[in-house]
This record gives structure tokens, C-alpha cells and sequence, in this order.
């Protein structure tokens, strides 16, 4: 993510001071603590569980149940391949894991310039257009090698 803040305790504390007062602050905080920081450390998991009077284990249950909060550094840019049934039957695995070898990545990876990471996800609702992906919240119908490639380029620059 792209002008992400470096973690710190501190930072982190005012974050979560910041959204105490709202009904319900621990979606708020989660995504504060990402804009910041670009995913959410550990850290600041045991300090949202203290400042809310839960258990870490309850904390981390609610940040790992969600998929878009990242629990390590994410890339800049950030692709969604679509894997679900419709997808899948126009060759989006093939297509996908060549993708993926050719970056040298496993689902849900970053490239090791920072620039790109690559997610599954399951269905965008874009069936008519399979295979389909979402590039930085941007949907991308009939998705084939050369678009991918063309993606991964974008992302370096």
C-alpha cells in the first residue's frame, strides 16, 4: 500500500483513541489502523483487545474472519482473480496459477518489490465476462495472459 505509515505503538494508541467514542468502533479502528499502516500488525490487534476490553483472541477472530485486512505489508496495487465456478470453466485456474508461477507467488502474495499482491476471490458478479479479476477495485472482464501480464507491468510502475 502505497505511502503507508511505519508501525508504532504510539500512532497506533491515538488511532484507537480516536474511534473510541463511536457506536460499535471496531470496524472504524480496523480500517483506520490499514489506511495507516497498510494492513494491521499484531500489535495493534493487543492494543484494540485492551482498548476494548477483549480478549486477543477475540480481536484477532474479528480481523481474520475479514479478507480485505491484511495481517502483513501488502503490495501497491493489489489483484483480484476471480476462482469461482463460472470463471473456472473458462480457464481462470490454468490462467491464474501460470500467472502466479511466473511471478513466482502463491495465492494471497506480494511481489518482492512491494508493487503487486494477488488474492483469490470468489465470484465478483461479473459471470457473463469470465474469466474476470478486480485490479485496485477496478472489475476487468474476459482476463487472459496478456491483460494479466500487462496488469503486473502497470503494478511496477
Amino acid at each position: 500500500m502505497s505511502g503507508a505509515a511505519q508501525y508504532s505503538d504510539e500512532r497506533a494508541r491515538e488511532i484507537i483513541a480516536a474511534h473510541m467514542g463511536l457506536e460499535g468502533p471496531a470496524m472504524p479502528i480496523l480500517h483506520a489502523l490499514q489506511k495507516e499502516f497498510g494492513y494491521v500488525p499484531d500489535a495493534a490487534v493487543k492494543e484494540m483487545a485492551e482498548a476494548l476490553n477483549i480478549s486477543r483472541a477475540e480481536m484477532h477472530g474479528v480481523v481474520t474472519f475479514y479478507h480485505d485486512f491484511h495481517r502483513a505489508p501488502h503490495g501497491r496495487h493489489t489483484l483480484k482473480i476471480c476462482r469461482a465456478e463460472s470463471c473456472q470453466s473458462m480457464g481462470a485456474e490454468r490462467q491464474a496459477r501460470a500467472f502466479l508461477d511466473k511471478l513466482k507467488l502463491d495465492w494471497g502474495g506480494t511481489t518482492p518489490d512491494g508493487a503487486l499482491s494477488v488474492e483469490a476471490v470468489y465470484c465478483l458478479g461479473l459471470c457473463a465476462h469470465s474469466p474476470s479479476a478486480l485490479y485496485d477495485g477496478e472489475p476487468i472482464g474476459r482476463v487472459d495472459a496478456e491483460m494479466l501480464d500487462e496488469i503486473a507491468a502497470e503494478a511496477r510502475d
